[in-house]
C-alpha cells in the first residue's frame, strides 16, 4: 500500500477505536469511498497493536495502581476500590470471550453488510442518546456493582456485530447505569484493553499461520500513527467529555449511518 493510505487508516483506525462512532462502518467506507483495496490482516494487527500501546500509556497509573492491589488481593490481602475494579474489567471482558468464539465466523460471513452496519450504527446511535438524556450519572467508577459488570459485560458482546461501536455500547450502559461521563468513558477504556489484546492475538495467530509477506517498515508506520492517533483521541475525549456530552457523537452517528445507506 502507499504511504498516504497507511497513514489515512491508520489514523481513522487509532480515532474511531475509541470514540463512540463506530470503526467498522468507518473501515468500510474508506476504501469504498477512495476505491482502496483491502489492507489486509497484517495491518489490522499494526492498528490495532498500536491502539493498544496508547491505552495502556494514558490509563498507565491506573493500571499500576490496579494490578498492584489486585495481586495483593489475590495473595489474601484486603479488597479494595482498585482490586475491584480489576476484577470487574476482567469479568466484564467473559461475555465477549465466550460470544466471539462462539459467533465469529457467522458475524463475519452474515454480519458484515453495509446495510446491517449502518442500521447499527443509527440504532446504537439512539440508545447512546437516552443513556446519555436518561442515566442520573451520578455514580463513580468505584461505586460499580457486580450487577454492572454483568450489564456491561453483556453491553461489549452485542459490540461484535458490526456498527455497534465497542466504545459506545459499553459508555451507553454505563451511562444508563448511572455512571458519570467521566467514568463510563473510564471503564470502557479500561475494558478495551483485554479486548484488544485478545482480537491481536488472535489475529497475530491466522497472520503466523499464512503465507502473507510482511512488510515491516509498513507495519510500524501503521502501529505508530494509530498509537499516537488514538491517544490524542484518548486524550481529547477525556478532556472535554463532560462538556460536550455524547450529542455530537450521536449525530455523527446518523450521518455515517445515512452515508451508508445513499451508498448502497
Amino acid at each position: 500500500m502507499l504511504l498516504p493510505q497507511l497513514f489515512a487508516l491508520a489514523f481513522v483506525q487509532g480515532i474511531t477505536e475509541f470514540l463512540p462512532i463506530s470503526s467498522s462502518g468507518h473501515l468500510i467506507l474508506l476504501p469504498q469511498l477512495t476505491g482502496w483495496a483491502d489492507h489486509g490482516l497484517a495491518y489490522d494487527v499494526a492498528a490495532h497493536f498500536g491502539t493498544l500501546i496508547a491505552v495502556v500509556c494514558y490509563f498507565r497509573g491506573d493500571l499500576s495502581t490496579m494490578l498492584s492491589h489486585w495481586f495483593h488481593n489475590l495473595a489474601g490481602g484486603v479488597a479494595t476500590g482498585y482490586s475491584r475494579l480489576m476484577w470487574a474489567v476482567l469479568w466484564a471482558t467473559t461475555p465477549v470471550c465466550v460470544f466471539g468464539l462462539l459467533f465469529h465466523d457467522f458475524i463475519a460471513q452474515q454480519l458484515r453488510d453495509p446495510l446491517i452496519i449502518a442500521a447499527t450504527t443509527i440504532g446504537f446511535g439512539i440508545v447512546l442518546l437516552l443513556a446519555d438524556r436518561l442515566g442520573s450519572r451520578r455514580r463513580t467508577v468505584e461505586s460499580i456493582t457486580w450487577q454492572d459488570v454483568v450489564v456491561v459485560g453483556f453491553a461489549q458482546a452485542l459490540a461484535l456485530v458490526p456498527g455497534t461501536s465497542r466504545s459506545g455500547i459499553t459508555i451507553s450502559a454505563a451511562l444508563a447505569l448511572g455512571l458519570t461521563r467521566e467514568a463510563a468513558a473510564r471503564f470502557s477504556f479500561l475494558l478495551s484493553i483485554p479486548v484488544i489484546v485478545l482480537a491481536t492475538g488472535y489475529e497475530t495467530s491466522q497472520l503466523l499461520g499464512s503465507s502473507i509477506t510482511v512488510d515491516w517498515g509498513a507495519l510500524l508506520t501503521v502501529s505508530v500513527v494509530a498509537c499516537v492517533s488514538a491517544f490524542a483521541c484518548i486524550a481529547v475525549f477525556m478532556r472535554f467529555l463532560e462538556r460536550l456530552g455524547m450529542l455530537p457523537f450521536v449525530l455523527y452517528r446518523f450521518a455515517l449511518g445515512a452515508l451508508l445507506i445513499a451508498m448502497l
